[in-house]
């Protein structure tokens, strides 16, 4: 008799748990928002003009940084946490890489697309071990040595260098600009000093088709699904330049700081609006 309603007791137990599991996740979910949900943007890149050689009669490399801790640039960092079919511009990046649809590649001075590297070698890279020596709470209290692992956080990348050509193109005659390379770079603030670890070079052309699929929030009009792709191309985002192409090859800050970096940074960039504007006569 004990055994019968040890049984059904435990019968009935998992029967309620199970229930309970099966009520937690509905198979039609109520519906979010005005429409159901279609689930990630299937887009394609835009497509470039057609350029020619021939056409481009000047052409100048920047490399300019874009910072996400300022407003204009908070959609390249937020969401933290992947919601909504959003995800930051850096998880964005690092699920391509783990998928194998875009290729990273090693620092290199120059700047080129030399050697590639696997996504698990950029975590390994990313992963530091610290010994520290730490008392037990109890008596004897006794000191002993442990291993404190500190892991790649994609929320730590604060900024994005661009290396771009911009150029005349005198067939449209109109001044363009083309994105080659794209570099995430880690910022972590130790005893009031930040260490600043650029991690990888992207090339752009291959990771377009992966950031045209990426939803990237809309400040003004949720109903239009913009995505990462669009906002570089119509450079909807705010950035300083840190060099130019110079004989020297060296950066601003090499030969500038403080004030005089920020004013060279904006030369530089006036150069490019008035070498278009001096081609015309009023």
């Amino acid at each position: 008799m004990k055994k019968l309603v040890l049984g059904l007791f435990l019968l009935g137990f998992v029967l309620t748990f199970s229930t309970n599991a099966n009520a937690q996740i509905l198979d039609t979910p109520p519906q979010d928002g005005l429409f159901p949900d279609e689930g990630m943007i299937d887009k394609k890149p835009i497509p470039y003009p057609p350029l020619r050689k021939a056409d481009v009669m000047w052409s100048k490399r920047i490399w300019r940084v874009i910072d996400m801790k300022q407003k204009l640039n908070q959609p390249f960092y937020y969401p933290v946490e992947p919601h909504n079919d959003w995800r930051s511009f850096m998880q964005v990046v690092m699920d391509a890489l783990k998928e194998g649809s875009i290729t990273a590649y090693d620092i290199s001075n120059t700047d080129e697309f030399l050697v590639p590297l696997t996504y698990q070698e950029i975590i390994n890279r990313q992963t530091d071990s610290l010994y520290q020596p730490l008392t037990r709470p109890y008596p004897p209290y006794d000191t002993y040595d442990t291993v404190i692992y500190t892991e790649f956080e994609p929320a730590d990348v604060y900024r994005i260098r661009v290396k771009e050509d911009w150029y005349f193109d005198k067939q449209r005659s109109q001044m363009m600009v083309r994105i080659i390379g794209i570099c995430p770079v880690m910022i972590i603030e130790k005893e009031g000093e930040e260490r600043i670890t650029p991690l990888f070079w992207i090339y752009y052309p291959e990771a377009r088709p992966v950031f045209a699929k990426a939803e990237v929030y809309n400040r003004r009009n949720d109903a239009e699904r913009r995505t990462y792709d669009e906002v570089f191309l119509k450079r909807m985002f705010s950035s300083f330049i840190y060099k130019e192409q110079n004989v020297y090859d060296r950066r601003i800050s090499e030969y500038a700081t403080g004030l005089d970096a920020l004013l060279e940074s904006e030369r530089v960039k006036n150069e490019l609006f008035e070498f278009e504007h001096d081609l015309w006569e009023y």
